[in-house]
């Protein structure tokens, strides 16, 4: 492997490097749209939500229906015909930037018959599915041009529903006012549902007036987890809080995200890997290793254009939450 000297330290303003090209040997064109497709299984936000044309600037104007037209009778065979208007707004997606490194000992680049890619790949898929994940779900170090995520915007419009110990899980759900109930007010379909691993035993528990579980057939057989015909998905990435959420239910094809630029990689041969609290992780030279550092720009909305059951922007709101009670 060719190392070039040079006096570095990530993150630093005069960062030195290797372009591109030192590391495609590395990383060849198809195994990094492998990535992309990674993250996107990876990510439930990504999964689940609806993907637009890749973005050819850092922002994404996006127009939204926001007056809807009225329709009138007619009063009699001579009477007027009324003219009516319609009102788009715009929603714009910004992309920031998400990254992650991975230092790689120079053994194991060295050694022919290690696959290197196959601990590498998942590696950065799971990193960039988490922190995506957090910062659209739950606000977790999202950038400062991004909008609020979705539980906090469900919270915004009053679209919660609260879990105690004594509430019947079944109603808190699928009644009346319950969690899907809070969607449907808002003129949106339940398309999907999101929760906390700690909700497959809450609906493995469930039970019918006879004794029966609602869940499992029998014992052996696996679990099917849908409500009302949706599925559900548990986030296993670490991004999932349920803390302030154990579900979060919705039409996700009101959340709507953009690629600004498939992932890029560059391969550091010396330098330092710093820890956020300035202390250093890793020094390339002195512990014979390579730092390998993958870069994607995205960003996301949420359309929630007006309808005809909720025409208040303010309560409408196309997803709502499952919280556990104090």
């Amino acid at each position: 492997m060719n190392k070039n000297r040079m006096n570095l330290r990530l993150f630093e303003t005069d960062v030195a490097l290797i372009d591109r090209a030192g590391a495609e040997s590395l990383i060849p064109e198809e195994r990094a749209r492998e990535i992309i497709q990674g993250v996107v299984t990876r990510s439930a936000v990504l999964s689940q939500g609806r993907k637009l044309a890749n973005m050819s600037s850092k922002t994404y104007r996006m127009p939204v229906l926001d007056m809807l037209p009225l329709a009138y009778f007619v009063n009699g065979d001579s009477g007027d015909k009324k003219t009516t208007n319609m009102k788009w707004g715009k929603k714009i997606i910004t992309a920031e930037e998400v990254a992650v490194i991975v230092p790689i000992p120079e053994a194991v680049l060295d050694d022919a018959e290690y696959d290197i890619w196959s601990e590498v790949r998942p590696r950065v898929e799971e990193a960039f599915g988490k922190v995506i994940d957090g910062a659209v779900l739950f606000n977790v170090n999202k950038p400062d041009s991004w909008r609020d995520g979705l539980v906090s915007t469900a919270t915004a419009a009053g679209s919660v529903v609260t879990l105690d110990e004594t509430d019947n899980l079944y109603d808190v759900i699928m009644g009346e006012d319950g969690v899907i109930a809070k969607v449907e007010e808002s003129g949106f379909f339940v398309t999907g549902h999101m929760a906390d691993i700690s909700m497959r035993s809450k609906l493995r528990g469930l039970k019918d007036t006879t004794g029966q579980p609602l869940f499992k057939n029998d014992m052996q057989g696996g679990t099917t987890y849908s409500l009302d015909g949706s599925a559900m998905t548990f986030p296993n990435n670490g991004s999932f809080d349920k803390s302030k959420a154990l579900m979060i239910s919705g039409d996700f094809s009101q959340l709507v995200y953009s690629i600004r630029q498939d992932i890029t990689f560059k391969l550091f041969t010396e330098g330092v890997v710093q820890n956020t609290d300035g202390t250093i992780a890793h020094n390339l030279m002195q512990n014979d290793m390579v730092a390998l550092r993958a870069v994607m720009r995205l960003g996301w909305e949420i359309p929630n254009p007006i309808n005809s059951v909720q025409s208040d922007k303010t309560k409408r709101c196309p997803f709502s939450i499952l919280k556990a009670g104090v």
